[in-house]
């Protein structure tokens, strides 16, 4: 045996990664990205360790992980904090600090310690930021020995600076990977994963719609780098900077197995629904994608020609809707027989839907709840992918090209299947997430 081997590596390189932590930004979007990828690597069942406030879904079996939750990843929010959300997130939470200590001298208070966010007890400057950091990376090297090397999983813009500050500190114990494109620097990161659509700025049309003077601000910058992975065979190619996955749509944690678990456990509930089940999913508009009363009276009138063609009718608002596109909605359907529309409360039902749907329609707002109704292989139809510009837009083509949506006219006949192979982007980045551990020797 080699002496100073860490233990883990005894019995050889397999599953050698029996532990992650996850980084999140407090938006459910983001973090389920991270905990698909991680379920998808099989460690879901082994010690995770989460660094942010997650908002738990039914997506996720909580009595799968072992828990343990640390101090928050989370902006200052109200006042003026909400007009500096383009900063990073330690610069701006240390504004914020000076902030308060202005407004305390400013009132001639004398000087009481300022509390962070998360719990913890008076701050410095300096400290800020450190002790998430500080604490992942102690308990990587110091484990290192005994348990191996460390997954580090990180997801939104808010989370780069404490994940690229742990692979600096730690990079011969850890195992970074950033879901979303972090702008610059790939450097800074083992492996990075973003959706192909993040590089629509450096093509022809996109330069065509901004200012010449504005194209050196575009990010990403560059082209992807090495050992770039797309959705399609066809669009692999190779150049050698640095690892990068890109997918065609958002991670999730949808797989064949979670929809064959969820349709047992909602059984009860769908199996006695007339088919053909249709259910619909409304966001919430966005600057790429905007909308509002007018994409609500527009979705009304065409559910109403296609009802017919419908035994259920099943929608869904996101926490986030509109309440003038909501309520034009309910008013329409609330007394319809064929339609259910959740209220909200708990047990959320969009686990059920993706099971026992036999369509969907989708408003294009949301890259995740589109990428979840494209992995069950079943009619997606959205609507409103005209309204969308920039990146979003090239995301709803990229789509249509590959035959796994259709925009949503209204003169559907639900009762009429069609299929395509279903979008498998978490398990196909989970694949190339293993070679890239392999590479490490991990």
């Amino acid at each position: 045996p080699t002496i100073g081997v860490p233990e883990i590596f005894k019995g050889g390189a397999y599953s050698v990664i029996r532990r992650a932590v996850i980084i999140g930004n407090g938006y459910p979007g983001s973090e389920n990205q991270s905990i698909g990828l991680v379920r998808a690597l099989g460690l879901y069942d082994k010690h995770v360790l989460y660094v942010t406030p997650f908002h738990f879904t039914p997506f996720l079996n909580l009595y799968s992980f072992a828990l343990l939750i640390a101090r928050r990843v989370t902006r200052p929010r109200g006042g003026i904090n909400e007009w500096l959300l383009w900063l990073p997130v330690s610069l701006h939470q240390k504004l914020d600090y000076l902030i308060q200590l202005i407004q305390i001298y400013s009132r001639g208070r004398n000087y009481v310690p300022l509390p962070l966010e998360n719990g913890g007890g008076s701050v410095g400057l300096a400290s800020v930021l450190e002790a998430d950091v500080k604490q992942i990376v102690t308990m990587a090297r110091q484990t290192f020995e005994k348990d191996g090397p460390l997954l580090v999983v990180a997801s939104g813009r808010d989370t780069i600076s404490v994940a690229s500050s742990i692979r600096r500190l730690a990079s011969e114990n850890v195992f970074v990977i950033q879901i979303q494109h972090p702008r610059s620097q790939l450097n800074r990161f083992d492996l990075v994963i973003t959706p192909r659509h993040d590089f629509y700025p450096l093509t022809p049309q996109a330069q065509e719609q901004v200012p010449q003077f504005l194209h050196r601000w575009i990010t990403p910058r560059e082209p992807p780098d090495r050992h770039v992975f797309l959705s399609t065979a066809e669009d692999r190619f190779v150049v050698n900077i640095l690892h990068q996955i890109l997918t065609l749509g958002a991670l999730h944690q949808i797989d064949s197995a979670t929809l064959r678990s969820t349709a047992a456990a909602w059984h009860d509930e769908f199996a006695p629904l007339p088919k053909p089940l249709l259910v619909v999913n409304i966001g919430w508009p966005t600057s790429h994608c905007r909308y509002g009363a007018d994409l609500a009276k527009q979705l009304t009138a065409y559910l109403l020609n296609i009802l017919s063609s419908c035994g259920t009718v099943r929608i869904s608002f996101s926490s986030r809707t509109p309440e003038k596109v909501s309520k034009i909605i309910v008013k329409e359907f609330a007394d319809n027989p064929k339609v259910y529309i959740w209220d909200g409360q708990e047990p959320n039902p969009h686990m059920g839907h993706l099971a026992w749907a036999d369509a969907f329609v989708v408003t294009a707002d949301s890259v995740s709840l589109i990428s979840e109704a494209c992995s069950t292989g079943k009619p997606v139809y959205v609507m409103g992918p005209e309204r969308c510009k920039w990146k979003l837009s090239d995301f709803h083509k990229s789509l249509r090209e590959r035959g796994v949506v259709r925009p949503f006219t209204g003169s559907e006949d639900i009762a009429e299947s069609w299929s395509y192979p279903p979008l498998n982007d978490t398990a196909e980045a989970a694949s190339q997430v293993r070679e890239a551990l392999a590479e490490r020797g991990w």
